[in-house]
């Protein structure tokens, strides 16, 4: 049960019909991972600790850099040197000390990832590598946890949401296929990334996540796209690959 300042605090999202106090107190029991602490995973972090989540586990082994500062909101100044998880643990709770956040400062991969994932509500792709993005999906695919993907890089933007709750739901293999991923080079330090870019796409993620957890409207499907030079967003429709090597042999 919240008390009367839990109810203060979240009572802008309390006073939405498709959220209201079970919505709420859904929030409130639910726990997230947060795969990567930069500039995708900040704005995710933020507001989730923001919304009330319960309980968040932000994951990531690398450490604050000057250059990271231009759009990864979780950091300081003082934060350079430090580890990226424990800095966004940090900015977390000072946000909102009624958050339980665990943070993980080293790189999570195989048993260890599947267990955690399989721990959670739902995992939030926030990383900048196929390789890293391969396993968070395959570790949701085999415990049967919500994937919440994004990238940015340039000036374009994408999200996804690939819930293996769903049979007719593809999984990040269907749309990239392992075998076309040879672009593992490609990253913000050496093609550059628009600030804005990555708390927009960072913000759609934690819409989605705060969808699936409290039950509130319609989780994404599909692939969107976005052109931060135009200001356009594309949606496309994205099936299941009956031959993907991933998801087509648990479903």
């Amino acid at each position: 049960m919240m008390d009367d300042q839990a109810l203060l605090r979240y009572s802008r999202q309390i006073m939405l019909p498709e959220v209201d106090i079970e919505g709420q107190e859904r929030l409130q029991s639910a726990h997230a991972l947060i795969v990567g602490a930069g500039g995708l995973g900040s704005p995710v972090a933020l507001y989730l600790a923001a919304a009330g989540v319960g309980s968040i586990t932000i994951a990531d082994a690398d450490h604050v850099e000057l250059s990271n500062l231009q759009r990864q909101i979780a950091h300081q100044q003082a934060s350079i040197g430090g580890n990226k998880a424990r800095s966004a643990q940090a900015s977390m709770q000072a946000l909102n000390p009624h958050c339980r956040v665990i943070a993980l400062d080293q790189h999570i991969a195989g048993g260890a990832l599947e267990r955690l994932v399989a721990s959670v509500d739902v995992v939030l792709d926030c990383t900048d590598r196929f390789s890293s993005r391969y396993a968070i999906n395959a570790a949701s695919q085999m415990t049967g946890v919500p994937l919440v993907s994004g990238a940015a890089i340039r000036f374009s933007g994408q999200l996804a949401v690939f819930d293996p709750r769903r049979a007719d739901c593809p999984c990040y293999a269907c749309l990239y296929p392992p075998d076309d991923s040879g672009d593992e080079a490609l990253s913000c330090s050496e093609s550059g990334v628009m600030a804005p870019l990555v708390g927009l796409i960072g913000c759609f993620q934690a819409v989605e996540a705060f969808k699936l957890l409290s039950g509130a409207g319609t989780a994404h499907q599909g692939l969107s796209t976005f052109d931060g030079l135009s200001g356009q967003w594309r949606h496309f429709q994205v099936p299941r690959d009956p031959a993907c090597p991933v998801c087509a042999s648990l479903r």
